[in-house]
């Protein structure tokens, strides 16, 4: 994960010299040679999820450890991701309620949203969690070391940070992604607009909003900003967001966007950025895809407030030097790993998003532990199973997926050897209120024993749902095992054992 911290040095710790053994929780020190170089049993460059989880379980297995920062403690989720984005996610949700109060027979009156008061909790919040992060290290004896960290050309793998040299027989680079930014050559005026990181700078809830991208963060986005008051568009270059995903959900999505009010520009893209007194000036250009011709509708959106682009996320590995150690990198700059998120030189690793697979925080911080179990408790064959993860968007209402989608299962397994089922539905919290969303559901099942091989859904409470189901699907569920399994009445997941 992103790694974005400011921290402070940890004293050194003196502590007992011994080879750890499986079992046995033993610490060995850090040590400094006569160069001044300071020596570890594992250094990791990212105080992020992947990283931290690393270095902390290393250190429970005896090993002596020290994790390189330069900004926050915890990486993009805790600061700039998962954790600030649920806050405010939340506050949406409390939003949406307040329309259905009536319906539920409660009289409220005039109620106002105070997006200062929201981000006052919400950034007091992410600071206490950093001074979590700090006392964990702390407790598990592990050398905090602020500042940017490169590899310099030594014989021997080595990091340079503030003048001062570290080196480790195992060194974990998890230093994350970033997002992608809009420069003004790409762009004329592109700059002008902010990423997700931008986002939680957000002083006020602007009354005009313009996200650009069809990716699960510019869903997210676009659906806290409308929800919580901000009129908003979405731009995208085609005619659906979420494309990656199980077209069922990828459909629905894009009707629920635009039915919650959101105006969505199909088949566009921004062509220039200007700004004016009243705000920025966003010009798009869109094209009609029935149209052979290269025919193109000119249009702008005025008095734009916020122009966020979330148009993905790259490595974060400038400055660090990868080149000096021949590490290998894919055409996007990800770090490329084996299955052990070994990289192509002895004694250095990578886990997390600078990999660039499942971009997700509880996959880096299950990937750091495999890999320190392998590294300092003898287990071998340690590693992660990259196959079948859940995971959930956060957009209005809330997407629960995990494992094949119904083109990927067809592809991989043929036609002949899948079956789908699906249902869609109109939960029963929305049976009096005058709003509604769907709720939809599929399941992808492989061969003659209907194997469960991918679960798909939206709706309220498929945040929530997922979890439960995603560990059946992991054991190896088939459709029979879900038949036999008693309803829970009247429920949103009760639908899933009783598809026909």
């Amino acid at each position: 994960m992103l790694c974005r911290r400011i921290c402070r040095l940890v004293p050194n710790v003196s502590v007992h010299m011994a080879l750890p053994r499986q079992g046995v929780n033993i610490r060995r020190s850090m040590a400094s040679d006569t160069a001044g170089t300071t020596r570890f049993d594992l250094l990791v460059i990212g105080g992020g999820s992947g990283g931290l989880a690393g270095a902390r379980r290393a250190s429970e297995l005896g090993a002596s450890a020290a994790v390189i920062e330069s900004h926050k403690l915890g990486g993009t989720c805790v600061n700039v991701g998962c954790v600030p984005k649920k806050v405010m996610w939340n506050a949406a949700v409390h939003a949406e309620y307040l329309h259905d109060h009536s319906d539920y027979g409660f009289e409220v009156g005039n109620v106002r949203f105070s997006w200062e008061a929201l981000k006052t909790k919400r950034d007091a919040y992410i600071s206490h969690l950093n001074r979590i992060y700090r006392n964990n290290l702390d407790k598990g004896k592990i050398q905090n070391i602020q500042g940017h960290a490169r590899f310099t050309n030594d014989p021997e793998p080595t990091v340079e940070v503030n003048g001062r040299k570290y080196t480790a027989p195992h060194i974990l680079i998890a230093t994350g992604g970033q997002p992608i930014v809009m420069t003004d050559d790409e762009v004329p005026g592109g700059s002008l607009g902010i990423t997700s990181d931008g986002f939680f700078d957000l002083e006020t809830l602007p009354k005009r909003s313009v996200i650009v991208g069809a990716g699960y963060i510019a869903v997210e986005m676009a659906g806290i900003l409308s929800t919580l008051g901000s009129k908003t568009s979405l731009v995208i270059r085609q005619t659906g967001v979420l494309r990656n995903f199980d077209s069922f959900i990828s459909a629905n999505c894009t009707k629920e966007l635009q039915n919650s009010g959101i105006d969505l520009w199909k088949n566009s893209q921004v062509k220039s950025v200007r700004k004016t007194e009243q705000g920025l000036e966003v010009t798009i250009v869109t094209k009609d895809p029935e149209k052979k011709n290269d025919e193109e509708k000119i249009s702008t959106i005025q008095e734009v407030d916020c122009l966020l682009w979330a148009i993905g996320r790259q490595p974060n590995t400038n400055g660090l030097n990868i080149d000096l150690m021949g590490l290998e990198t894919d055409e996007r700059g990800h770090i490329v790993v084996d299955e052990f998120q070994n990289t192509n030189r002895p004694g250095i690793y990578a886990v997390g998003d600078v990999c660039g697979k499942a971009l997700l925080t509880p996959v880096a911080i299950a990937a750091g532990r495999k890999l320190a179990h392998r590294l300092f408790e003898g287990k071998k064959d340690s590693k992660l199973d990259y196959s079948t993860i859940p995971t959930v968007v956060f957009s209005h209402p809330p997407i629960g997926t995990m494992g094949l989608t119904e083109e990927e299962a067809i592809k991989l397994r043929g036609k002949e050897n899948i079956k789908v089922y699906k249902t869609s539905f109109t939960p029963m919290y929305h049976a009096i209120t005058s709003r509604k969303s769907l709720c939809i559901m599929k399941l992808v099942c492989e061969g003659k024993e209907e194997k469960v091989v991918g679960l798909h859904m939206q709706g309220l409470g498929c945040d929530e749902m997922l979890q439960g189901f995603s560990v059946a699907i992991k054991m190896g569920a088939t459709k029979a095992d879900f038949d036999k399994t008693i309803a829970i009445h009247p429920t949103s997941s009760e639908e899933f054992v009783t598809m026909r």
